[in-house]
């Protein structure tokens, strides 16, 4: 297997580059056969790279001048964004220098420049972006999507986002038929508008081509839950879920240092519950599971928030190299080719989703 490389950029964060530095140097630590391509101001970025030993080794600099801000219209960037950190670090998977890349910049202007320079993937209307959320289930994470790459999604776009989120499970969980659940408001088939509605059917009717199995409209309660390993909605439900997923994970942590630190014999009590109380902070610290990866893209890639520090930095980066060696990009084109076709003609032997097609 040829080596990983994964290309970073590293300007643009709410923390600057040091954060993105200090969370390449522990993704390096981590997987010590990858190699990085770390793009932004190179008088700034090699001294940070100094001071991690051994990354100066495995680190190619490409020096970019300029930086995408949050304040900048994804328009814009998609008309003047060549010369940047981001265009350049996406350049390098379309030029197939590395095999994803990792921005904690901009999101809209981050998809944006993807979806021009690395292009959709064959079949697939609007790409997604995917994230783990902590779940009851074994393995401890469940997917969903998408989370924020766009705003609304029709019925067939729900359809691809089901086909990419169960490829994803597949691949990236180890599941074998994942289950996926269609977001709504309520579990009842008459309920919710009417792109859910046959959404729901299509997905019935692709479950068997796409190899997961349907179990219908889910709650907002049951995203956490074990009765389903892929949740799909739209960018809109999805990422104001997922941040206040993330902002109750903030909530009940400061409760529990308040409560553990009120006086002498509740902080008896902390040291007493110490082993338990890490274990359950580190199932419900974001970080572990910062940022999302884009599906649906001719080359992956990974975001993680501007406000991440350098554990959550690390997380995408981990992400992105699991993506690289696992081919996602591949066999998830050609699952979405085969639920693509689920409702309007049966996949034959001999072709993707028939019995001697593509296995993921």
């Amino acid at each position: 297997m040829s080596a990983v490389v994964i290309s970073v950029d590293a300007m643009g964060g709410d923390r600057g580059p040091a954060a993105v530095v200090a969370g390449l140097g522990i993704s390096a630590q981590r997987d010590t056969a990858v190699q990085f391509v770390l793009h932004g101001d190179e008088s700034v970025l090699r001294p940070l790279v100094a001071r991690h030993p051994g990354l100066a080794a495995r680190v190619r600099l490409v020096h970019a001048e300029r930086t995408v801000t949050m304040n900048d219209k994804p328009s814009q960037v998609m008309r003047h964004g060549e010369g940047t950190s981001m265009w350049s670090a996406i350049d390098s998977v379309k030029s197939g220098e590395a095999q994803a890349a990792v921005s904690c910049g901009n999101t809209g202007a981050l998809m944006a420049v993807s979806m021009i320079r690395l292009r959709k993937i064959a079949g697939v209307n609007r790409p997604a972006i995917a994230c783990l959320w902590p779940s009851r289930n074994p393995g401890g994470f469940n997917v969903m999507l998408d989370v924020g790459a766009g705003i609304e999604a029709e019925a067939e776009d729900l359809l691809q986002f089901a086909a990419m989120g169960a490829s994803y499970a597949r691949n990236g969980l180890a599941l074998t038929r994942p289950r996926v659940g269609l977001l709504n408001v309520g579990t009842e088939e008459h309920k919710g508008r009417a792109e859910l509605k046959t959404a729901h059917d299509r997905m019935a009717e692709a479950a068997e081509a796409g190899g997961f199995d349907f179990v219908g409209f889910v709650e907002g309660g049951d995203i956490p839950s074990d009765r389903v390993d892929v949740i799909v909605t739209d960018g809109f439900t999805g990422n104001i879920a997922l941040k206040t997923g993330e902002g109750t994970a903030k909530l009940v942590s400061d409760f529990l240092k308040q409560a553990f630190g009120a006086n002498l014999l509740s902080k008896i009590g902390a040291l007493l519950a110490m082993g338990a109380l890490r274990g359950l902070q580190r199932r419900i610290d974001p970080r572990r599971v910062n940022g999302g990866g884009f599906l649906g893209l001719n080359g992956t890639g990974g975001k993680t928030h501007g406000s991440a520090d350098e554990n959550g930095g690390a997380a995408p980066i981990g992400l992105a190299i699991q993506f690289a060696r696992l081919g996602v990009v591949e066999r998830l084109a050609a699952r979405v080719a085969s639920t693509g076709r689920a409702g309007q003609d049966t996949p034959q032997p001999g072709t993707p989703g028939g019995e001697t097609g593509p296995k993921e």
